[in-house]
């Protein structure tokens, strides 16, 4: 495990055109193809979980690493990470030449006596030597003192929670992530839709939020916008459901953004 001591105080369905290749990293225009072959490897590593290898149809890992131009050497911080589906194809993409660190919050003053840590689950695979570049760090996300630099941050399916977390500002929460990027660098937000115009009505009922809301919240903070991938993209989905229902869990209507900190590292 590498050691994460310099790190602050603990922050913590539509087929691809491409549908031919469904799973692999080459169906994503631009990737190079060194981070082809990095990418298309990581997902197929035997070490990961069949858990997780049964989802890889629906997530389509390969292929979302790609449009995040993940490559070799990357310093990648991946933002409240749940059990690691992401951890570990990112570990194995970015290579022992790279850093994977995983933020996650700190255990709620409410939470019972005996629930688990929320870091528990990715904390034991930054414990595994076959996952040596994965460090954790805890923190709040109210108080946000992100890593960095950093090249990608990255958040999957958790967004929408942040606007549930009673006290934090989104604009200063994303603001840190801004600060957290080196020059150039990436933030890529996948999460559940919600319907169009609802904002932020539904993330705490639904799980789901607006996509022109996350759109406009983070290039406020100073960001560009640098795509948008329809991989996740579900046409039969009403958005009316809660994500967790079981008719449409794994299968919702997800929307993929890339922002860019301008090369200037100017705010806007």
């Amino acid at each position: 495990m590498r050691s994460t001591a310099f790190l602050p105080t603990m922050l913590v369905g539509a087929c691809s055109v491409f549908s031919a290749l469904p799973l692999s990293a080459a169906a994503q225009p631009g990737a190079s193809s060194a981070a082809t072959t990095a990418i298309d490897s990581a997902v197929s590593d035997p070490a990961r979980p069949e858990t997780d290898r049964a989802r890889d149809a629906d997530r389509k890992p390969a292929q979302c690493l790609a449009f995040a131009g993940v490559k070799s050497g990357d310093r990648v911080l991946e933002l409240l990470p749940g059990a690691g589906y992401f951890t570990r194809i990112f570990s194995a993409a970015v290579g022992p030449s790279g850093r994977v660190t995983a933020l996650v919050p700190p255990k709620s003053a409410t939470a019972a006596a005996d629930a688990p840590e929320p870091a528990a689950r990715v904390r034991a695979i930054a414990a595994d030597s076959h996952y040596a570049n994965v460090g954790v760090v805890v923190q709040s996300v109210k108080e946000p003192s992100l890593p960095h630099p950093v090249d990608l941050v990255w958040t999957s399916l958790n967004y929408h929670d942040l606007h549930n977390v009673s006290g934090l500002d989104i604009a200063v929460f994303n603001k840190a992530v801004f600060d957290s990027l080196v020059p150039g660098g990436i933030y890529v937000v996948l999460d559940h839709a919600a319907e169009a115009g609802s904002g932020a009505r539904d993330t705490n009922t639904l799980h789901r939020i607006d996509p022109e809301l996350v759109r406009k919240e983070v290039l406020a903070a100073g960001f560009e916008f640098a795509g948008e991938s329809e991989l996740l993209r579900n046409s039969a989905d009403a958005h009316t459901l809660k994500v967790f229902d079981a008719s449409i869990r794994g299968k919702t209507d997800q929307f993929l953004f890339k922002f860019r900190k301008p090369a200037a590292g100017m705010s806007r």
